[in-house]
């Protein structure tokens, strides 16, 4: 993003980082290589290479000319999808994206000879009509739907020729499942946005403008070389059903800590509901309510579901308050939720044909014992009914827990089969525990390590994902284990630090009509109803609300995360702890936020990088911090880690004005070079430690007493 201080990308490896590119031109995340395309650098894995193809028996079909595909009729929702999507930028709130069933997906591309991940296409509830320009070979999969060509029925999972001018009609789902996928020889070729073509409709990037497709629009198709088969056979083919039973392994936050051991008996002896109000970001689901194993989540928030915010994994049960939601690939990459258990790699497919009302049963399995997310034959066990398993892991999601310098412990926490993440001392907002995760995952980056896809850091963890086969997590645990060797002490922490002045709209109406949304149509008498403002000002024992508005204008916010609700979105804590209004969140969840619209959740201000769903409670708007319009040698977010917010007041026209120029490119930040030392930090905490400690009290009682009153309304566990 250009800005009025010509801000260019830092030298350090964290900015490199930040950046999706290290100085040299190679991301500097283990395992991810990159590769010039379209004049600029793309991050790949060997998971997201889509060179070569795999080998199918049959006709062998050469294609030279170039072949067209009209949409005569789009369907419900039809989105360009490839698999395995957007990998590489979930440390800054991108999500993956891609096919929500990958299982049908990379089967119909691999009967057509192309790679398993080309693009093709996803349809929700209903297909769309195709118009074909040249001969095509296509492949219908997924849920049961009728499938026509030039009006003659034809079968799912077989290879179609569409002949030139041939019309492919896809119509309505019949169920069991939701989803029913289109795939095509050679591919849909489209321009790619941060290396993939995967449509993101709430980022408004990918596949065709970044939406669904509409009647009208043209997709063009890549040159085919492979070999063509008859069908998928029907070994391969998953089973769909109305009631699912989903592989999970414990963890990362389960019993005893979090959840009682009857709220964790109950969570996997449970069937559950799909709620009619499920999409791609998450599956909501409708079960019973936890007993839950704390009060509260302390400074996080309220409620004994808030935890200091953490990488969310994909196919993680993420309770936000008592409501349990499976996280799409089109969900959160960091967020203040518990997830007591998470959906295996090769199971997730499962997640894009749950329709409302089916049931779900979570089935825990040991982590070693789960299919490998790579095989598409019968070892996936997609054409059983049943998950067989003896039993879970039995550890709670605990992997392994061992004390660090200064008396820190470490916990190892599994996030599914493919992933660990790495927790810092205890439940407490200390910026000591955040630089000492900068520290692991500096040197995890300067390490490369071979078979790590992901590094996102959070508030007082590290989220490492792998790819199991080449980098197993119990190889994993034992690296971790030497790195904190190599580790330097917290206090020797200097890191760039920004400090950039950004227009607030305070108490805007956008905001006031979110909760207005959330008062008709999800609940009327929430505390926090019906101003946000004034909750937190009691929250916090504050005098007035004026007294509020200074708190939040005095303050300097401290971003410890990105992508807190999405691309580039910070989550950030005022440096001073005498600004730190604590509050709780959303329970359950708004449906609706408007995007840049700035929260407080525990301790945490966050600003939402987009509409979508939303829990911090508001204080006003600000302008994007997401530039669609970004050369492409230039970062679409605006913030990085460890720099400092500054808000100045806006009147809400002001600041529509402010978001247009925005929007046009015409951008004006200001901001200034500075550095963040801890042990600078930690002398101003001394200096002042009998004010801070003052404040704290008064918040601690108010806190108590809004606590005491929602226990007696029965909001919380007695």
């Amino acid at each position: 993003m250009a800005e009025a201080s010509e801000i260019t990308p830092a030298a350090s490896e964290s900015a490199a980082h930040e950046q999706g590119r290290g100085a040299n031109g190679a991301d500097p995340v283990g395992g991810i290589s990159t590769v010039a395309m379209a004049g600029r650098t793309t991050p790949i894995t060997a998971a997201a290479t889509r060179l070569g193809h795999t080998k199918g028996r049959g006709l062998e079909v050469t294609g030279d000319a170039v072949s067209r595909i009209e949409v005569l009729r789009p369907g419900m929702l039809t989105t360009v999808q490839d698999w395995p999507g957007r990998i590489g930028y979930w440390h800054i709130g991108v999500p993956p994206s891609g096919p929500m069933d990958d299982l049908s997906f990379r089967l119909g591309n691999r009967v057509l000879g192309n790679a398993e991940g080309a693009a093709g296409l996803e349809c929700t509830l209903g297909g769309p009509a195709l118009k074909f320009s040249a001969p095509t070979w296509v492949c219908v999969t997924g849920a049961p739907t009728d499938v026509t060509v030039n009006g003659t029925p034809v079968r799912q999972w077989r290879t179609v020729l569409v002949p030139a001018g041939g019309v492919l009609d896809i119509g309505a789902v019949r169920g069991p499942g939701m989803r029913c996928y289109v795939l095509l020889a050679g591919g849909l070729e489209l321009p790619e946005y941060l290396g993939s073509t995967a449509t993101f409709t709430l980022g408004k990037f990918g596949g065709s403008k970044g939406d669904a497709v509409r009647a009208g629009d043209t997709l063009e198709l890549g040159p085919h070389v492979g070999r063509i088969a008859k069908a998928v056979p029907m070994e391969e083919q998953p089973v769909l059903s109305r009631r699912w039973e989903l592989a999970v392994t414990e963890g990362p936050h389960g019993a005893p800590e979090f959840f009682t051991r009857k709220d964790f008996d109950t969570i996997v002896g449970t069937d559950y509901e799909v709620h009619f109000n499920s999409d791609r970001t998450g599956v909501r689901l409708i079960g019973p309510k936890p007993e839950w194993a704390r009060t509260d989540g302390g400074e996080a928030g309220l409620h004994p579901s808030n935890i200091h915010d953490t990488p969310y994994s994909v196919g993680a049960l993420d309770f936000t308050g008592d409501t349990p939601i499976l996280l799409g690939p089109d969900g959160p990459s960091l967020g203040g939720f518990v997830c007591p258990v998470t959906v295996v790699a090769a199971d997730r497919w499962k997640l894009g044909q749950l329709c409302p009302g089916d049931t779900v049963r979570f089935v825990p399995i040991r982590a070693e014992h789960a299919a490998s997310i790579r095989e598409l034959g019968p070892a996936r066990r997609a054409a059983w009914p049943a998950v067989l398993s003896p039993g879970g892991d039995g550890d709670d999601g605990v992997l392994r827990r061992a004390d660090v310098d200064d008396e820190i412990g470490v916990t190892y926490r599994r996030q599914g089969n493919d992933g660990v993440l790495v927790e810092y001392g205890t439940m407490t907002l200390d910026l000591g525990l955040r630089a000492r995760v900068h520290a692991l995952h500096q040197h995890l980056l300067a390490l490369g390590l071979r078979g790590v896809a992901e590094l996102t850091p959070g508030v007082r963890s590290l989220q490492i994902r792998v790819d199991p086969a080449i980098l197993p997590v119990p190889a994993l645990l034992d690296l971790l284990a030497e790195a904190e060797a190599h580790i330097p002490a917290a206090d020797r922490l200097v890191v760039p630090s920004r400090t950039v002045h950004l227009p607030l709209s305070w108490d805007d109406p956008s905001t006031r009509e979110a909760i207005t949304r959330y008062m008709h149509g999800v609940r009327a008498d929430a505390p926090w109803c019906p101003w946000n403002i004034e909750f937190i000002r009691r929250m916090n024992g504050s005098a007035s609300v004026r007294e509020v508005y200074d708190t939040v204008f005095g303050a300097e916010y401290l971003v410890l995360g990105l992508g807190d609700v999405y691309l580039g979105a910070p989550v950030a804590t005022p440096t001073d702890p005498r600004h730190r209004l604590v509050t709780t969140k959303y329970n359950p969840a708004r449906t609706w936020t408007p995007e840049n619209a700035v929260g407080i959740g525990g301790a945490y201000l966050c600003i939402y990088g987009m509409e979508g769903p939303g829990g911090y409670q508001f204080v006003g708007r600000t302008t994007q911090v997401w530039n669609h319009h970004a050369d492409r040698d230039e970062s679409p977010w605006l913030l990085r880690y460890f720099d400092r917010i500054r808000w100045y007041p806006v009147e809400a026209d002001e600041l529509l004005d402010l978001r247009a120029d925005f929007a046009a490119g015409k951008v004006e930040v200001r901001a200034e070079d500075g550095e963040f030392a801890l042990a600078e930090y930690r002398k101003f905490l001394s200096d002042n430690a009998e004010s801070i400690d003052e404040f704290r009290a008064r918040q601690a009682d108010a806190f108590a007493a809004e606590r005491d009153s929602w226990r007696q309304a029965g909001e919380l566990p007695a």
